[in-house]
């Protein structure tokens, strides 16, 4: 099962007007001082820092990894795209190397060559082979659910999943379906519909990869610190065997960079702004 490249999303950012705040202090008499006025400007001050604080994002800010191992950021300077990011990767607690061994260890002698975070940065939501149900008709005339693909084993159907792509010797691929937030293994299941060209195809990319996405994932996140979401082991536009990588920052940006697969050199860099 080969993964589609993913596609940026175009979203407009959302813009926000600051509203100045003032006090206005009466003269009760002229003789008198009032004091109240300063204090009443003091908190007023402090109400318009922090509303500004909302729309000029922090230059100083250190990045972090928050405990789950998901970026960090301001909830009032994110873009959808980055929402979504935010959203989906702070209910993961299951990191990509985790997943990644657990895939590989399903498949005896097997190499990763594909692993996404289901849900993340699609043009559409994937479904693992578990997930997929068919309606079938009740006795009473309403549909109920049946359904197809393999049983899952142990996880759950429903939350996020890392969805794998771990290939054989011959170039038999298989998807691993994993739970992302209990790093059970959903389900497992052969390719059906491979022709002898892709198998071969992905033998021939097997073979000659010799940076592993573990090399593949550090050169990524040596230059851009983050969080993994996504791996991939893919020909370029060059013809170029590369592996591609997308870390998320600390921001919820996406980083999408291409690491040679024979030097292990970044070939190509592209931040989504959006």
């Amino acid at each position: 099962m080969r993964f589609e490249p993913r596609r940026n999303k175009t979203v407009s950012t959302r813009t926000r007007r600051l509203r100045a705040v003032g006090a206005l202090c009466a003269v009760l008499a002229s003789a008198t001082l009032v004091t109240g006025c300063g204090q009443d400007n003091g908190d007023e001050t402090a109400a318009a820092t922090s509303e500004a604080a909302k729309v000029i994002p922090k230059q100083t800010t250190t990045p972090y990894e928050s405990p789950s191992g998901s970026p960090s950021g301001t909830a009032a300077q994110l873009t959808e795209d980055q929402t979504e990011r935010k959203d989906l990767l702070s209910t993961v607690k299951v990191t990509y190397d985790k997943a990644a061994t657990t895939a590989v260890g399903e498949v005896s002698g097997g190499k990763l060559t594909d692993l996404d975070l289901e849900g993340l940065d699609d043009d559409e939501e994937s479904a693992s082979p578990s997930a997929s149900a068919s309606a079938s008709p009740s006795p009473d005339g309403s549909a109920s659910p049946s359904a197809t693909g393999s049983p899952s084993p142990s996880g759950s159907s429903t939350g996020p999943k890392w969805i794998a792509e771990v290939v054989e010797e011959d170039g038999t691929a298989h998807t691993v379906s994993i739970d992302a937030v209990s790093g059970d293994v959903i389900d497992s299941v052969t390719e059906a519909e491979q022709s002898d060209a892709e198998k071969q195809e992905l033998a021939d990319w097997v073979s000659k990869a010799q940076q592993t996405w573990k090399q593949a994932a550090k050169v990524a996140t040596d230059k851009q610190k983050g969080t993994v979401t996504s791996l991939n082991l893919d020909e370029n536009d060059s013809q170029t065997l590369v592996w591609q990588v997308d870390v998320v920052t600390e921001d919820w940006k996406k980083t999408a960079f291409d690491v040679d697969a024979a030097t292990g050199k970044i070939t190509d860099e592209e931040v989504d702004n959006d």
